[in-house]
């Protein structure tokens, strides 16, 4: 592994990559609280999910569990849902499969993975025994993409919009700019239905050379325990992907959940949540804003914020104790320990973590 470019942040030691928000609200990251005590911050996936009507339709899938899956309904809903031909989409279980079939499936001489960013394409990549290079970007550019940084010969370059964890959202045109000829352009999506609109989003493009679009179902429809994901990609892509897949990757009961999510009804509630979390989080941002000593990156557009603060980790220590499970963010490459990363969540949820917030830096430091 080599950094290309340096935002000047990052942490001493080397990031664990392997850290996922899930450890912190099942107490595995340690600290005081336990799992069923804490108030979740640091996962983001919607609260209040999967709602009634989508578990209705997973519950009737299993009266066919005695039958093999077969995913082409599916896979019909999702190429209908983008206006893409079905040979250009896979389901996958979850979009953390899709990073390893990537790593493993497409030839790859110089692999670059724009930073700070969720870490799973690196590590895949590792994995698979590919030298990984680092972009890092810049805090002082508000963790925005500059597409100059990106080296010309990189045959493989991984970003995400928004990006986990900064909540920046990168413009289309300048994704766009990164797609060439010998060049696989992945970008992952997990987070763009939480964007009103889904503006920038890529998927659905076949204008642009190399492109593969990651997505999941995981954070607005609260499925992180069905794991169930897709790539949208050019036929020759989505076939090399298809042959490092194991057979039936996809159970039934996430195939019935991805049909699901992609009717007009889903659609529509998944529009009005992004809706509902542009709000949330414009709350989120005013409360935080009460405190001088705390830094929150925007504009923010997912459906998380990252905060710098002074002594992050004693913080995330006392938010703990508090009732608050926060996302520590050392563990992604170019940031340190003075970051955290917050689920949004409702006003009234936001104004109980505001209140521990302030008592936690108010209370005297640690002998």
């Amino acid at each position: 592994m080599r950094a290309l470019a340096d935002s000047g942040a990052a942490a001493p030691h080397e990031p664990d990559l392997r850290h996922h928000g899930d450890a912190e609200v099942r107490g595995a990251d340690g600290g005081p609280g336990q799992a069923g005590d804490l108030t979740d911050l640091a996962v983001n996936v919607r609260a209040g999910t999967p709602p009634a009507w989508l578990k209705a339709e997973i519950a009737a899938s299993l009266d066919g569990l005695a039958a093999y899956p077969d995913g082409r309904a599916a896979r019909r809903a999702v190429a209908a849902r983008h206006g893409v031909p079905v040979e250009e989409v896979l389901l996958t279980s979850g979009a953390a499969e899709a990073f390893v079939l990537l790593a493993r499936a497409l030839p790859a001489r110089r692999p670059v993975v724009v930073h700070p960013q969720f870490t799973e394409p690196e590590a895949a990549l590792r994995d698979a025994g590919h030298e990984v290079e680092r972009v890092l970007l810049s805090e002082r550019d508000g963790f925005r993409l500059d597409p100059d940084a990106v080296p010309e010969d990189a045959d493989l370059v991984v970003v995400g919009n928004p990006t986990n964890p900064t909540s920046v959202l990168h413009p289309a045109e300048a994704l766009a700019g990164l797609a060439r000829p010998g060049r696989t352009l992945v970008v992952d999506e997990a987070f763009m239905d939480a964007v009103p609109g889904e503006r920038a989003s890529l998927a659905g493009r076949r204008d642009l050379p190399g492109l593969v679009v990651l997505r999941s179902l995981t954070k607005t429809w609260g499925l992180a325990g069905l794991r169930i994901g897709y790539v949208l990609a050019g036929p020759g892509t989505v076939a090399a992907l298809e042959r490092a897949q194991p057979l039936w990757p996809v159970s039934s009961p996430a195939l019935a959940a991805a049909e699901a999510c992609c009717t007009p009804r889903a659609l529509a509630e998944a529009a009005s949540a992004a809706e509902e979390i542009a709000r949330d989080r414009a709350h989120l941002l005013a409360r935080l804003g009460e405190f001088g000593a705390l830094r929150a990156v925007g504009p923010a557009e997912a459906s998380f914020v990252l905060i710098r603060l002074p002594d992050a980790a004693a913080v995330r220590t006392g938010l703990r104790a508090r009732g608050f499970a926060v996302r520590r963010g050392d563990t992604f490459p170019g940031l340190g320990p003075e970051w955290l990363r917050l689920a949004v969540r409702d006003p009234a949820t936001t104004d109980r973590f505001v209140a521990a917030l302030a008592d936690v830096l108010a209370a005297p430091p640690s002998p």
